[in-house]
């Protein structure tokens, strides 16, 4: 991260009023892999609020997300390491070593050590969390400039000792004397070496986020087929944007001890025969969830310059975006753990003043192919608004051309940390090829959380 500074469905307790309402509707995606059209669309009014400073984005970056298993953003916008204010970064699976992988990655990067940082988690929506911190202190004038971002390692994760070995090892080190420490030593068994591994399951519900996806997914009726065409369109127009060159804002970076590694490793389009063969992976024998409509472990960083706007165009940058109004939620974590872009969405709007009609580009986190298509269904029914979110009308389903069309977590991969960065840039970068205003990014996170915010480009 240094471098880029520089049981079957019957026994589960599934909403049975949602499945009710909920009929499967094919969901056909083969008109999506073809290249969308640009964006055709007059000028809007701008988000500008009197009183309050514009906050930009100038650039951002990431490494190649990688399967489990650089030059960076100060070289990519050659801003001087002293101008930077405050360095904020997301992280979910901590490193032990320190609490602040923020401090430590900045110190590494050559930033002054009076140069503040700090590190944020909030699940897989840390890296918004870290950007939209970085917000409010440009937009409150304490900062002008801040460097957000996130990083995730899930090829090295901390793995403790059993609880027993842990209290015989503290207990060892309090001992006095031989006696002691022999009659500790004599309460050893075999079985306090079995390892504990950082935990994949709801703390609240201890139920894994595959094994909710693959609720969800049946609650809502998506079924394995709808799963399967979504993921690969996903994946398929991945490989289109890839090969076409417009994931931009990845940048080389070499793995210590192995080659320097310059795209995205996890975008493999398949087929949706090979797709059918595979197992559940969460649900047996019955979910729908399976390997190939999932998105996988990932390593990965990300990064972005955001400043207030005055002090970007000062120093001579040329911003990509405008960040605008942001909106977090929570909800259920049981049976709406993977629903925060149907509640966020709305309310984001609301705040802004904008429609579904007014967006032009939507980025949407993709942990699950079943989760995105459930929150399709569940933005496109009345009977879920005015149920659930206490709303008379439905939110609206964002149109397929516009949705993720150089593809998402599903295919570019999802560092838990990092992938925040990589929507608002995904969003930004789209703007300005597309020819939009609006972008909306919104994801889901661990707990029942979400998040939304609102991209608006620059005037070119």
């Amino acid at each position: 991260m240094t471098t880029i500074l520089t049981c079957p469905f019957k026994k589960l307790p599934t909403t049975s009023k949602w499945a009710l309402r909920f009929a499967i509707r094919p969901l056909s995606c083969s008109s999506q892999l073809r290249a969308a059209p640009a964006v055709q669309t007059k000028t809007k009014k701008t988000l500008a609020k009197p009183n309050i400073r514009n906050v930009v984005v100038v650039d951002g970056v990431r490494t190649p997300f990688l399967l489990s298993g650089t030059s960076g953003l100060l070289h990519r916008t050659s801003v001087p390491k002293e101008v930077v204010d405050y360095i904020i970064f997301g992280t979910v699976i901590q490193e032990v070593k320190t609490s602040n992988v923020a401090r430590e990655a900045a110190l590494g990067a050559g930033f002054s050590d009076k140069t503040p940082a700090h590190t944020v988690t909030m699940a897989c929506i840390s890296a918004n969390q870290a950007m939209t911190t970085g917000v409010g202190l440009i937009a409150s004038g304490q900062c002008d400039v801040i460097v957000a971002g996130g990083v995730e390692l899930m090829s090295d994760i901390p793995i403790r000792h059993s609880r027993k070995m842990r209290k015989l090892m503290l207990d060892l080190n309090k001992a006095k004397s031989m006696g002691q420490r022999l009659s500790l030593i004599s309460k050893f068994r075999l079985n306090f070496l079995a390892p504990e591994l950082p935990a994949v399951a709801e703390f609240s519900t201890s139920e894994t986020m595959g094994h909710s996806a693959d609720r969800l997914a049946a609650a809502f009726a998506v079924s394995r087929l709808e799963q399967d065409e979504y993921a690969l369109r996903s994946h398929s127009l991945a490989k289109k944007a890839q090969d076409e060159g417009l994931l931009s804002d990845v940048v080389p970076f070499r793995v210590p001890g192995k080659d320097t590694v310059t795209k995205d490793n996890g975008i493999r389009p398949s087929s949706l025969e090979q797709m059918a063969k595979l197992k559940p992976a969460f649900i047996k024998p019955y979910g729908t969830v399976t390997a190939a409509n999932s998105s996988f472990l990932t390593d990965g960083a990300s990064a972005m310059l955001i400043m207030a706007e005055e002090k970007a165009l000062a120093m001579g940058y040329k911003p990509k975006a405008y960040l605008r109004d942001f909106m977090y939620v929570s909800q259920d974590p049981k049976d709406q753990l993977l629903l925060g872009p149907t509640y966020a969405t709305p309310k984001v709007l609301e705040k802004a003043g904008l429609t579904m009609n007014d967006i032009d580009a939507f980025e949407f986190h993709e942990a699950f192919s079943g989760q995105i298509l459930a929150n399709f269904k569940a933005m496109d029914s009345d009977w879920f608004a005015e149920n659930y979110m206490g709303r008379k009308t439905k939110v609206g389903l964002p149109p397929l051309e516009k949705f993720n069309n150089w593809g998402g977590s599903l295919s570019l991969g999802h560092p838990f940390g990092a992938t925040g960065c990589r929507l608002v840039m995904a969003a930004a970068n789209r703007l300005r090829k597309e020819g939009g205003q609006y972008g909306l990014v919104a994801a889901c996170a661990a707990g029942g959380q979400g998040h939304a915010m609102i991209v608006e480009a620059y005037p070119k």
